[in-house]
């Protein structure tokens, strides 16, 4: 097949009407150039820390951390290992990554009409110049493009990040961290805004992987022998204290079920206690799992850290991958989800204080005007986060604002956030969401449910002030 330019056209992804397409464009351009706010995601601070980091090889930078590409190759029958990820088992993988780099591009037309496609069109364009579509006869001829423009100092972190227009980011760091980088960042005297996010996950799921290994890193960190439930609560109140002395406006949550209940004391004491002899039940996990959901809801009213919870999915679904890769690896599958129920007891505890901002992400879209959309337009504390993981496109997006924006209204969501290891796809992710926000307001204009005044400052809440004020970034 003859080589092929990107297909990126200016005025993508907006409603074909020529009416409603003006208006979408008209919105999209008041934005397009507004500062990116990086609420929740999964860069690695360590890049930014060093001014002289290195992103490597493209496969390195593109295709290794990025499991929304990974995962579409390998269901077509590619092994990882061919795409040069790192066995945790020490098991053999690929070590050439123009090899590994060459199986991506044999396969690059299994991204077509899915948000990953839209995104890498963007980034390689964008981002590295790269004029010619990827295919199995331009690959490597745009890998040398890629590796090229790495080679430069236009294209350290450092100076992508400034250049992407990212006024803050956020990383995602468990509770046990040191958070060295971004003690090194605060002392390097660099302007870029990178702040942390404490997750507990590890030590307040009973049965998360290397749980009691997390708690000795716990106890370490925390200069808290941590050998019961008051004695875990102290350490977490002591870590979280730590991480907003270095930034943090956040806490992230994750847990199959958004389940929760208010234990006793002693009962917390004595489920933790089986924990610790190893002698707990799947029920103590659960059980535990929810009320520690409501004890971080009351330790975020009382240091004002905003609650971010992420239920709804089946962690490490291919026990085979998860054996050979680890976590992580696009096998996190959604599950149906219950919230009304489930959220009950902290809703009913916490909800009505102004204080607390739990932010609700969902995976389970049914859910969306049956349950989220009544509570978020109820209680106080509770905002919509965006479309997440698998529903972070343009069909998901627009789903979720026709389902929930009649009854919870736009102003109890909270913007966009990109939820992505692959630093580079940033600007692309961001970009694809603000049109798809401004094809969704064009067609409130189109039909006179709002002035077109009206859908200037919502367009503008979507790209901007949702996510700074939920997040208390002023």
């Amino acid at each position: 097949m003859a080589t092929q330019p990107i297909h990126l056209p200016e005025d993508r992804y907006l409603d074909p009407d020529p009416a409603t397409r003006k208006v979408a464009w008209h919105l999209y351009q008041r934005v397009r150039d507004l500062p990116l706010l990086c609420t929740h995601g999964h860069v690695d601070p360590r890049m930014f820390a060093d001014p002289d980091y290195s992103f490597g090889t493209p496969t390195q930078l593109i295709l290794i951390p990025d499991h929304y590409i990974f995962r579409m190759l390998y269901s077509q029958g590619v092994p990882l290992e061919k795409l040069a990820i790192p066995r945790r088992d020490g098991g053999p993988t690929e070590t050439d990554h123009r090899a590994a780099w060459q199986v991506f591009a044999d396969h690059y037309h299994l991204f077509r009409g899915t948000p990953t496609g839209a995104w890498l069109a963007h980034e390689f364009r964008e981002v590295f110049g790269v004029q010619q579509r990827l295919s199995a006869e331009t690959a490597q001829a745009v890998y040398d493009q890629i590796a090229e423009r790495l080679a430069t100092p236009e294209f350290r972190p450092r100076r992508l990040f400034e250049r992407f227009n990212i006024e803050v980011m956020s990383t995602t760091d468990p509770a046990h961290s040191r958070l060295e980088h971004h003690q090194s960042l605060q002392r390097s005297g660099w302007k870029g805004r990178i702040i942390p996010t404490f997750r507990p996950d590890g030590v307040v799921n009973l049965d998360a992987p290397g749980w009691r290994r997390n708690l000795d890193l716990l106890s370490e960190a925390s200069g808290t022998a941590v050998d019961s439930y008051p004695a875990l609560i102290r350490a977490l109140e002591n870590r979280r204290a730590y991480f907003r002395s270095l930034g943090a406006v956040a806490t992230d949550h994750a847990a199959v079920t958004p389940y929760t209940e208010e234990l006793t004391p002693q009962e917390a004491d004595s489920v933790f206690g089986r924990a610790l002899r190893g002698e707990a039940t799947p029920e103590d996990a659960t059980r535990f799992t929810g009320h520690m959901l409501m004890e971080s809801a009351r330790m975020s009213i009382e240091d004002g850290l905003v609650m971010q919870l992420h239920p709804g999915s089946f962690r490490n679904h291919n026990p085979d991958l998860f054996a050979k890769f680890g976590p992580d690896m696009g096998a996190d599958i959604p599950v149906a989800t219950e919230y009304t129920r489930n959220l009950r007891p902290l809703l009913s505890k916490y909800g009505n204080d102004t204080r607390l901002t739990l932010i609700l992400f969902m995976l389970d879209e049914s859910a969306l005007a049956r349950e989220l959309a009544p509570l978020a337009g109820h209680y106080p504390a509770l905002r919509l986060g965006p479309p997440w993981w698998f529903h972070d496109s343009i069909n998901g997006m627009t789903r979720f604002r026709q389902r929930v924006s009649e009854t919870a209204g736009l102003y109890n969501t909270v913007g966009f956030n990109d939820d992505t290891r692959a630093f580079p796809s940033i600007p692309a992710r961001h970009d694809l969401a603000r049109r798809v926000d401004a094809n969704w307001l064009a067609g409130l204009v189109a039909r006179g449910i709002v002035a077109l005044d009206e859908a200037e400052e919502m367009m503008h809440a979507c790209a901007y002030d949702l996510a700074e004020a939920a997040y208390k970034l002023g």
